[in-house]
Protein backbone atom coordinates (compact mmCIF):
# COMPACT_ATOMS: atom_id res chain seq x y z
CA UNK A 1 0.00 0.00 0.00
CA UNK A 2 2.72 2.41 0.61
CA UNK A 3 4.82 2.27 -2.61
CA UNK A 4 0.94 2.18 -4.74
CA UNK A 5 1.18 -1.53 -6.05
CA UNK A 6 -2.60 -1.87 -4.96
CA UNK A 7 -4.98 0.26 -6.93
CA UNK A 8 -8.51 0.14 -5.76
CA UNK A 9 -11.19 -2.09 -7.12
CA UNK A 10 -15.02 -0.98 -8.31
CA UNK A 11 -17.32 -3.35 -6.71
CA UNK A 12 -20.54 -3.45 -8.58
CA UNK A 13 -24.18 -2.69 -6.73
CA UNK A 14 -26.64 -5.09 -5.76
CA UNK A 15 -28.72 -4.00 -8.35
CA UNK A 16 -26.50 -4.46 -10.93
CA UNK A 17 -24.77 -7.52 -9.90
CA UNK A 18 -28.45 -9.34 -9.85
CA UNK A 19 -29.26 -7.50 -13.67
CA UNK A 20 -26.12 -9.10 -14.61
CA UNK A 21 -27.35 -12.63 -13.27
CA UNK A 22 -30.18 -12.44 -15.20
CA UNK A 23 -28.72 -11.19 -18.39
CA UNK A 24 -26.15 -14.36 -17.59
CA UNK A 25 -28.91 -16.99 -16.82
CA UNK A 26 -30.62 -15.55 -19.90
CA UNK A 27 -27.74 -15.81 -22.42
CA UNK A 28 -26.94 -19.51 -20.60
CA UNK A 29 -30.67 -21.19 -21.60
CA UNK A 30 -30.26 -19.05 -25.18
CA UNK A 31 -26.86 -21.11 -25.42
CA UNK A 32 -28.36 -24.93 -24.77
CA UNK A 33 -31.32 -24.19 -26.62
CA UNK A 34 -29.59 -23.51 -29.35
CA UNK A 35 -26.75 -26.17 -28.93
CA UNK A 36 -29.23 -28.88 -28.88
CA UNK A 37 -31.17 -27.51 -32.15
CA UNK A 38 -27.55 -28.03 -33.69
CA UNK A 39 -27.21 -31.18 -32.34
CA UNK A 40 -31.06 -32.19 -33.72
CA UNK A 41 -29.72 -31.22 -37.24
CA UNK A 42 -26.35 -33.17 -36.67
CA UNK A 43 -28.64 -36.43 -36.28
CA UNK A 44 -30.87 -36.07 -38.83
CA UNK A 45 -28.02 -34.99 -41.11
CA UNK A 46 -26.93 -38.75 -40.58
CA UNK A 47 -30.42 -39.96 -41.99
CA UNK A 48 -30.07 -37.92 -45.21
CA UNK A 49 -32.96 -35.19 -43.51
CA UNK A 50 -31.63 -31.52 -43.61
CA UNK A 51 -34.03 -29.45 -41.82
CA UNK A 52 -33.02 -26.39 -43.70
CA UNK A 53 -33.18 -22.53 -43.19
CA UNK A 54 -36.26 -22.39 -40.61
CA UNK A 55 -36.82 -19.83 -37.94
CA UNK A 56 -37.49 -20.67 -33.62
CA UNK A 57 -40.94 -20.73 -34.37
CA UNK A 58 -41.36 -23.30 -36.95
CA UNK A 59 -37.91 -25.48 -36.23
CA UNK A 60 -40.33 -28.26 -34.30
CA UNK A 61 -42.74 -28.66 -36.74
CA UNK A 62 -39.88 -29.03 -39.33
CA UNK A 63 -38.40 -31.53 -37.53
CA UNK A 64 -41.86 -34.02 -36.43
CA UNK A 65 -42.17 -33.52 -40.91
CA UNK A 66 -38.93 -34.73 -41.25
CA UNK A 67 -39.31 -37.78 -38.60
CA UNK A 68 -42.66 -38.98 -39.61
CA UNK A 69 -43.05 -42.04 -40.55
CA UNK A 70 -39.79 -42.89 -39.30
CA UNK A 71 -41.29 -44.12 -35.73
CA UNK A 72 -37.58 -45.16 -34.13
CA UNK A 73 -35.70 -42.25 -34.92
CA UNK A 74 -39.04 -40.22 -33.62
CA UNK A 75 -38.54 -41.63 -30.30
CA UNK A 76 -34.52 -40.41 -30.34
CA UNK A 77 -35.27 -36.99 -31.24
CA UNK A 78 -38.72 -36.16 -29.38
CA UNK A 79 -36.84 -36.25 -25.68
CA UNK A 80 -34.22 -33.90 -27.56
CA UNK A 81 -37.66 -31.60 -28.91
CA UNK A 82 -39.46 -31.37 -25.19
CA UNK A 83 -35.91 -30.46 -23.53
CA UNK A 84 -35.42 -27.72 -26.49
CA UNK A 85 -39.49 -26.60 -25.80
CA UNK A 86 -38.59 -26.32 -21.87
CA UNK A 87 -35.58 -23.96 -22.50
CA UNK A 88 -37.05 -22.16 -24.92
CA UNK A 89 -39.97 -21.16 -22.30
CA UNK A 90 -37.81 -20.69 -19.54
CA UNK A 91 -35.68 -18.29 -21.77
CA UNK A 92 -38.91 -16.23 -22.70
CA UNK A 93 -39.82 -15.96 -19.11
CA UNK A 94 -36.08 -14.12 -18.35
CA UNK A 95 -36.62 -12.15 -21.49
CA UNK A 96 -39.67 -10.74 -20.71
CA UNK A 97 -38.44 -10.09 -17.24
CA UNK A 98 -35.57 -8.10 -19.27
CA UNK A 99 -37.92 -5.82 -21.15
CA UNK A 100 -40.06 -5.27 -17.89
CA UNK A 101 -36.77 -3.60 -16.28
CA UNK A 102 -35.45 -1.83 -19.19
CA UNK A 103 -39.41 -0.47 -19.38
CA UNK A 104 -38.91 1.03 -15.91
CA UNK A 105 -35.53 2.12 -16.50
CA UNK A 106 -35.05 5.93 -18.00
CA UNK A 107 -31.41 5.19 -18.64
CA UNK A 108 -32.11 2.27 -20.56
CA UNK A 109 -35.11 3.63 -22.33
CA UNK A 110 -32.66 6.78 -23.17
CA UNK A 111 -29.67 4.27 -24.55
CA UNK A 112 -32.51 2.61 -26.93
CA UNK A 113 -32.58 5.70 -29.06
CA UNK A 114 -29.09 4.45 -30.52
CA UNK A 115 -30.33 2.73 -33.52
CA UNK A 116 -29.03 -0.89 -33.36
CA UNK A 117 -28.85 -0.77 -29.49
CA UNK A 118 -32.04 -2.93 -27.92
CA UNK A 119 -33.01 -3.58 -24.38
CA UNK A 120 -30.40 -6.62 -23.76
CA UNK A 121 -27.79 -4.41 -25.16
CA UNK A 122 -28.80 -1.40 -22.94
CA UNK A 123 -29.48 -3.00 -19.91
CA UNK A 124 -26.13 -4.83 -20.21
CA UNK A 125 -24.10 -1.78 -20.90
CA UNK A 126 -26.07 0.05 -17.54
CA UNK A 127 -25.35 -2.60 -15.20
CA UNK A 128 -21.86 -3.48 -16.99
CA UNK A 129 -20.51 0.67 -16.52
CA UNK A 130 -22.45 0.83 -12.94
CA UNK A 131 -21.52 4.13 -12.02
CA UNK A 132 -20.81 6.07 -14.99
CA UNK A 133 -19.00 8.78 -12.58
CA UNK A 134 -15.89 5.80 -12.13
CA UNK A 135 -15.19 6.88 -15.38
CA UNK A 136 -13.64 10.68 -15.35
CA UNK A 137 -13.59 10.39 -19.38
CA UNK A 138 -15.69 8.71 -21.54
CA UNK A 139 -13.25 7.59 -24.03
CA UNK A 140 -11.81 5.43 -21.45
CA UNK A 141 -14.93 2.97 -21.90
CA UNK A 142 -13.69 1.42 -24.88
CA UNK A 143 -10.04 0.08 -23.44
CA UNK A 144 -12.01 -0.91 -20.46
CA UNK A 145 -14.39 -3.12 -22.09
CA UNK A 146 -10.87 -4.23 -24.60
CA UNK A 147 -12.39 -2.24 -27.88
CA UNK A 148 -8.35 -1.12 -28.48
CA UNK A 149 -5.58 -2.47 -30.32
CA UNK A 150 -3.70 -4.11 -28.57
CA UNK A 151 0.44 -3.28 -28.87
CA UNK A 152 3.09 -5.96 -29.14
CA UNK A 153 6.38 -4.42 -29.04
CA UNK A 154 10.35 -5.96 -28.41
CA UNK A 155 13.15 -4.28 -29.39
CA UNK A 156 12.61 -3.13 -33.32
CA UNK A 157 9.49 -4.99 -33.63
CA UNK A 158 6.49 -2.78 -33.03
CA UNK A 159 3.00 -4.30 -34.13
CA UNK A 160 -0.16 -3.01 -33.92
CA UNK A 161 -2.93 -6.32 -33.57
CA UNK A 162 -6.44 -6.64 -32.72
CA UNK A 163 -8.51 -5.66 -29.87
CA UNK A 164 -7.37 -6.93 -26.86
CA UNK A 165 -10.24 -8.28 -25.34
CA UNK A 166 -10.01 -7.37 -21.51
CA UNK A 167 -13.10 -6.50 -19.59
CA UNK A 168 -16.14 -7.78 -20.29
CA UNK A 169 -17.21 -10.47 -22.56
CA UNK A 170 -20.95 -10.00 -22.95
CA UNK A 171 -20.58 -6.27 -23.14
CA UNK A 172 -18.19 -6.36 -25.77
CA UNK A 173 -19.86 -9.21 -28.01
CA UNK A 174 -23.45 -6.78 -27.74
CA UNK A 175 -21.57 -3.73 -28.74
CA UNK A 176 -20.02 -5.59 -31.54
CA UNK A 177 -23.38 -7.08 -32.30
CA UNK A 178 -24.93 -3.44 -32.32
CA UNK A 179 -22.53 -1.88 -34.38
CA UNK A 180 -23.47 -4.96 -36.73
CA UNK A 181 -27.16 -4.32 -36.86
CA UNK A 182 -26.45 -0.31 -37.41
CA UNK A 183 -24.60 -1.09 -40.59
CA UNK A 184 -26.23 -3.78 -42.21
CA UNK A 185 -30.16 -3.24 -40.72
CA UNK A 186 -30.82 0.30 -39.73
CA UNK A 187 -32.00 2.18 -43.27
CA UNK A 188 -31.87 5.59 -41.52
CA UNK A 189 -28.93 6.81 -42.02
CA UNK A 190 -27.23 9.04 -39.07
CA UNK A 191 -23.92 10.70 -38.80
CA UNK A 192 -22.39 7.61 -36.66
CA UNK A 193 -23.43 5.45 -39.59
CA UNK A 194 -22.03 7.43 -42.13
CA UNK A 195 -18.60 7.74 -40.19
CA UNK A 196 -18.52 4.00 -39.72
CA UNK A 197 -19.30 3.60 -43.45
CA UNK A 198 -16.39 5.80 -44.55
CA UNK A 199 -13.82 3.45 -42.32
CA UNK A 200 -15.20 0.63 -43.89
CA UNK A 201 -14.36 2.15 -47.18
CA UNK A 202 -10.95 2.88 -45.93
CA UNK A 203 -10.05 0.03 -43.99
CA UNK A 204 -12.24 -2.79 -44.22
CA UNK A 205 -15.87 -3.68 -42.90
CA UNK A 206 -14.38 -5.79 -40.18
CA UNK A 207 -12.04 -2.96 -38.96
CA UNK A 208 -15.15 -0.62 -39.03
CA UNK A 209 -17.41 -2.62 -36.57
CA UNK A 210 -15.22 -2.61 -34.28
CA UNK A 211 -14.93 0.86 -34.65
CA UNK A 212 -17.70 1.72 -34.26
CA UNK A 213 -18.90 -0.69 -31.39
CA UNK A 214 -15.95 1.31 -28.94
CA UNK A 215 -17.57 4.73 -30.45
CA UNK A 216 -21.15 3.31 -29.14
CA UNK A 217 -19.29 2.79 -25.64
CA UNK A 218 -17.65 6.17 -25.36
CA UNK A 219 -21.64 7.75 -26.82
CA UNK A 220 -23.75 5.63 -24.27
CA UNK A 221 -21.81 6.32 -21.12
CA UNK A 222 -21.76 10.38 -22.42
CA UNK A 223 -25.54 10.01 -23.10
CA UNK A 224 -26.17 8.30 -19.20
CA UNK A 225 -23.78 11.11 -18.06
CA UNK A 226 -25.51 13.94 -19.48
CA UNK A 227 -29.00 12.88 -19.47
CA UNK A 228 -28.97 13.56 -23.70
CA UNK A 229 -30.67 11.89 -26.16
CA UNK A 230 -29.18 10.34 -29.39
CA UNK A 231 -28.54 12.78 -32.19
CA UNK A 232 -29.28 11.56 -35.71
CA UNK A 233 -26.88 15.08 -36.80
CA UNK A 234 -23.78 16.92 -35.97
CA UNK A 235 -26.05 20.33 -36.77
CA UNK A 236 -27.91 19.89 -33.12
CA UNK A 237 -24.21 19.67 -31.12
Amino acid sequence: MRVNLFRPVHVKTLTSQKRRALLTARKLLQEKAIAIENDIRGLLRNFGLKVGFIGTIGFEARIHELIDGTPDLGEIISPLLAAREKLRAEFAKLHRKVLDLVRDDDTCRRLMTIPGVGPVTSLAFVSTIDVPARFKNSRAVGPALGLTPVLNQSGESHRVGRVSLCGDDMMRALLYEAAQVMLSRVKKWSWLKAWAMNIARRRGRSKAIVALARRLAVIMHRMWSDSSEFRWTRENE
